[in-house]
């Protein structure tokens, strides 16, 4: 929304410019207030007050409208890395694994291995999917194969995807649902790998639980549509599509990526996300 221009210019009844405004202007003025003279917000708050739309508080509000400065000194690179790995109500569940996941890679640097490209061996011992020790004895591997990665780049994109994705979808389905979806996914990502690939495989990668979790956004959304407004689903289902297709096309190209992998993540979620029972409260969009 553009700002009123007139409220820069010095009116001679300013009583009269305000109460020509429009709810949305008037409400534009207080929260940017500091961006025009020092009575254009006052003014903009005693209007909205005699319209009933903010409380008319003892203590003066103009006072608190420059607060809004802070907000925006906070921002920057330390500001966005505090909202994406800072744990804050609603969105529990995705910082968790994020530190996971970069614990995992931290501790593997400690041991010794090359983080740009770590050796088989490496991983092996640290706990990757390999065909010949999961099933006959050492099945907590279907798990602990989802917090290593392979590279750098292989660490980068799946976590820039739980990112995107968990900011989407937590706040929707619960920190709760959403750390049990994506770990059932990554286990039955890692049992498809498996079954699919029966030369034998050793795998890593966070890929698998995160499709689990395209499968669960989209199954949530197909339940309760109402969560999001109609554009909202089209922009989500549009950007879901994409990564969630470019991902597979680009698995068909690389035989490093394990297809297997992702289909049975993402079956899996979808499956989790249409059979289980409707969080409480849920029908109410997110605010």
């Amino acid at each position: 929304m553009a700002a009123p221009s007139d409220p820069n210019l010095p009116p001679s009844d300013p009583a009269a410019l305000f109460a020509g405004q429009t709810d949305a202007e008037l409400l534009y003025l207080a929260r940017h207030a500091a961006e025009y003279p020092p009575t254009v917000g006052p003014a903009a708050v005693r209007e909205l007050q005699r319209r009933g739309l903010v409380p008319d508080l003892a203590a003066p509000l103009p006072p608190q409208l420059p607060a809004a400065e802070p907000a925006a000194n906070s921002g920057g690179l330390t500001g966005t890395l505090r909202g994406i790995f800072g744990f804050r109500p609603g969105y529990r569940a995705t910082p968790t694994l994020l530190w996971l996941n970069l614990v995992a890679y931290v501790l593997l640097g400690l041991a010794g291995t090359n983080l740009w490209q770590p050796a088989s061996a490496d991983l092996i011992r640290w706990g990757s999917n390999f065909s010949p020790l999961t099933l006959p004895g050492q099945p907590w591997r279907l798990l602990t194969s989802t917090f290593l990665h392979g590279g750098f780049a292989h660490l980068l994109f799946n976590l820039t995807t739980l990112v995107f994705l968990g900011l989407l979808t937590e706040r929707i389905t619960g920190s709760g649902r959403l750390l049990g979806v994506y770990l059932v996914s990554g286990v039955a990502a890692s049992l498809a790998s498996l079954w699919w690939h029966t030369a034998g495989v050793n795998s890593v990668g966070a890929s698998g639980a995160i499709f689990g979790l395209y499968g669960l956004l989209l199954a949530t959304l197909v339940r309760r549509p109402a969560v999001l407004s109609r554009s909202q689903r089209y922009t989500v289902l549009l950007f879901v599509f994409y990564f969630m297709v470019s991902s597979l096309a680009g698995g068909l190209q690389a035989h490093a990526t394990d297809n297997a992998a992702h289909v049975g993540g993402l079956l899996t979620g979808a499956a989790l996300g249409a059979v289980l029972p409707a969080r409480p409260g849920s029908g109410v969009g997110p605010k």
